[in-house]
């Protein structure tokens, strides 16, 4: 698994006017080469009477499952411009689909391709990139009484909260960089006077906006 990597913020879709033909691009992420053929799949069912419905896609740690296709544009105008984009902006497991609804005039091979690209560079702003980063899930239980407490430490040292359990006790469910682990069980282990301690867990991602 990769430490960290860059994608999309969430699924999404965003239009974009031009010449008066309607490009409207949907994003989406996807972990496999499969998923993000569904996806284009459901995309063109959806949008079956388009003109056309350009994709691409990059999937893989090191970008190993990538594919534009033009969907009847001229070669090289529609689904390499959205790949570039992709490209230019670091993103990993994303894949895209611009359905274009032609207004009537033609743009051009140059036309089409700051088209194309233009309208998923406006969704990747519009719809938000996350950087997500590879940590271990501490977690440790405390009295309610001591929630405020803990909860203000977590706020001021950027450690992120993934989830909290209310039984008889609050547990904790904490992100934290493996090279920190140590550090933080210290810090926990501190704050409460030797009377909570830490349990590691699984690996997850966290998402924090760029």
């Amino acid at each position: 698994m990769l430490d960290h990597y860059l994608t999309i913020k969430e699924n999404g879709v965003f239009e974009t006017i031009i010449q008066k033909s309607r490009f409207i691009c949907h994003i989406s992420r996807a972990e496999t080469e499969e998923e993000a053929q569904q996806f284009i799949s459901q995309i063109k069912k959806e949008h079956w009477n388009a003109t056309h419905n350009c994709s691409a896609y990059l999937i893989g740690e090191r970008d190993e499952f990538q594919k534009a296709n033009d969907d009847g544009e001229p070669s090289g105008t529609a689904g390499v411009p959205m790949l570039e984009v992709l490209k230019k902006r670091q993103l990993k497991n994303t894949v895209t689909v611009v359905t274009r609804y032609f207004g009537g005039t033609k743009l051009g091979a140059g036309g089409l391709v700051r088209a194309y690209g233009k309208a998923v560079s406006n969704a990747c702003e519009e719809i938000g990139i996350v950087d997500r980063k590879l940590a271990t899930i501490v977690h440790f239980s405390i009295e309610y009484s001591q929630l405020g407490k803990f909860e203000n430490f977590l706020d001021q040292q950027r450690y992120q909260i993934m989830e909290k359990q209310f039984t008889e006790l609050v547990t904790l469910y904490v992100f934290v960089d493996y090279h920190d682990i140590d550090s933080f069980k210290s810090k926990i282990t501190e704050l409460s006077n030797g009377q909570v301690s830490c349990t590691e867990g699984e690996q997850k991602y966290r998402e924090k906006d760029v």
